[in-house]
């Protein structure tokens, strides 16, 4: 059985062609910097590799340019879109309707529409994926797998917030979590890798979009994101965490419409906002050469994380692990030491020269006396989503 996997996130298309049962990787590849000038498509199959640079406007014409790929005469490894049998797509936000695995139909697609509110750079992304893939590959099933669902396990008293109890009952306003299918797939390998029977380990998944989750024994139990996923951490162009009346004033006293509230919350703050680029690479480059607000910019989204690891720590009363994943995380030596220096009491002591080489393995990057592990385990959405579509 072959399943096209398409992880669209607020600004990239990650996707990998996946034999199944034998998990072996077809094709795979990225679209990164969607939206700019110097967008990036990179492609590889067992034979062949491409990467090239273009202006790629949104999501639809980055996928119609990997689906051009994998049909290539060439470069491609399909001779028909009817070689697809399912396509798996990673959806945001599931709302209180989805806790599992879908196969998409009218209703479901509905229902992903309904929470673009909600979830408003990545539910249209990802809707956009389904609806381009209906078309593009008429004959194959369409499967949603959401990143709610793995956060089904957070304790009441994590998820409900101190708001009356009738915004819950009645309208679902509670924490529901997100990168699900990340945190699920990284803490079962740290899990494996560290032979550990009982867990209590901090997933760190940074990326455009950031989020930490307090994992114990595999289960999420407490989680950065929360109703959408705008709180939490410092990120792409989100701000985390921010005294919500803040969004108040800027109505009330500055003038701001609610509409462009949420736009400067969502599209124009985070590391975008501090610096003037979004993407971190700029941003590191910038800072080395001494620009101040860069400089800055890194040191406050490496003290927010430090904050949560330290409410983690004490929300699970103990650390055995924590664990670096995704596109920052996987491959930022910068951010992974600001984060880890200082962090003695909680028994972190990061090897530099281990945290400075760069592999695509799992790997310990803390000392032989570091009392808690420090891990990097690179995230394989793509392979999770393709095996909770040939389970379901």
């Amino acid at each position: 059985m072959k399943i096209l996997v398409i992880n669209s996130g607020s600004s990239s298309i990650k996707f990998q062609l996946i034999d199944m049962p034998s998990e072996a990787v077809i094709a795979s590849g990225l679209v990164e910097r969607i939206g700019l000038d110097n967008a990036e498509l990179h492609y590889k199959t067992d034979s062949n590799k491409t990467d090239t640079i273009s202006s790629i406007e949104n999501h639809t014409i980055g996928l119609e340019k990997v689906v051009a790929l994998l049909l290539d005469e060439k470069l491609g490894v399909i001779s028909s879109t009817d070689d697809i049998d399912i396509i798996g797509h990673r959806v945001v936000h599931g709302g209180s309707t989805f806790t599992d695995t879908t196969v998409i139909d009218d209703k479901v697609k509905d229902k992903i529409k309904s929470l673009f509110s909600l979830a408003p750079l990545h539910n249209p992304s990802n809707y956009e994926g389904i609806i381009v893939a209906e078309k593009i590959f008429p004959k194959a099933t369409q499967v949603a797998v959401f990143d709610t669902a793995f956060h089904q396990s957070v304790p009441e008293k994590a998820f409900k917030y101190a708001i009356p109890n009738s915004l819950l009952e009645e309208h679902k306003i509670r924490l529901y979590g997100f990168h699900g299918t990340s945190h699920k797939y990284i803490s079962e390998k740290a899990i494996e890798y560290l032979e550990l029977n009982s867990s209590k380990i901090i997933n760190i998944h940074l990326g455009n979009g950031c989020s930490m989750t307090a994992v114990v024994n595999g289960k999420s139990m407490d989680h950065t994101l929360g109703f959408s996923p705008t709180n939490g951490l410092i990120m792409g162009t989100r701000s985390g965490d921010l005294d919500h009346s803040i969004i108040f004033h800027m109505v009330n006293n500055l003038g701001y419409t609610l509409d462009e509230v949420n736009d400067v919350l969502q599209k124009k703050s985070g590391m975008l906002g501090l610096t003037g680029h979004s993407d971190l690479r700029d941003i590191e480059a910038k800072a080395a050469e001494g620009d101040k607000d860069c400089i800055l910019a890194l040191e406050m989204n490496a003290y927010r994380i430090k904050k949560y690891i330290g409410a983690y720590a004490a929300a699970m009363n103990g650390l055995d692990a924590i664990v670096f994943t995704a596109g920052i995380g996987e491959n930022s030596s910068t951010i992974r030491k600001l984060i880890c220096d200082d962090m003695d009491f909680f028994g972190l002591r990061l090897d530099e020269e281990l945290n400075a080489l760069r592999s695509p393995e799992i790997r310990t990057i803390s000392t032989s006396d570091s009392k808690t592990k420090i891990l990097i385990v690179p995230t394989n959405e793509e392979l999770e989503i393709a095996k909770q579509c040939f389970h379901l």
